[in-house]
């Protein structure tokens, strides 16, 4: 019974720390609505990066984990929650994605993107590269 409860406690402290986490990385209002409408130019320069013999196995792992963070209907924060429940796909994307930005370069990245430069500059300011 004590290793449930320490096992509960475990996983809500790990819950708690993802939401501190979205919460420290929240886009700002001005950048929110824009990080959205580029999702799906975002998804595409994934599976890009994904087919790419030259991305590093560990960055297709993130990359891959993140997609499937993105279409899973369960999220680390419920989409009730006003503000934090729908961004938290954004800031988990934006997570991956200046960590992948990061080893791959701006060019990198701009290789694989398939979207508007203003969609592309949008994920620029919202990696912080």
């Amino acid at each position: 019974m004590q290793l449930i409860v320490g096992l509960l406690v475990t996983l809500a402290l790990i819950w708690l720390a993802f939401v501190g986490l979205i919460w420290l990385y929240r886009p700002t209002r001005s950048l929110a609505t824009p990080a959205i409408r580029v999702i799906p130019d975002v998804v595409r320069m994934t599976r890009a990066l994904l087919a790419d013999p030259e991305t590093p196995a560990i960055t297709k792992v993130a990359l891959t984990a993140m997609l499937l963070y993105l279409i899973s209907p369960i999220d680390l924060i419920p989409d009730f929650i006003p503000v934090l429940g729908q961004l938290d796909d954004v800031v988990v994307a934006a997570i991956v994605l200046r960590w992948t930005g990061r080893r791959a370069g701006v060019e990198g990245l701009r290789a694989h993107w398939s979207g508007s430069e203003e969609g592309f500059a949008v994920l620029l300011r919202m990696l912080g590269l």
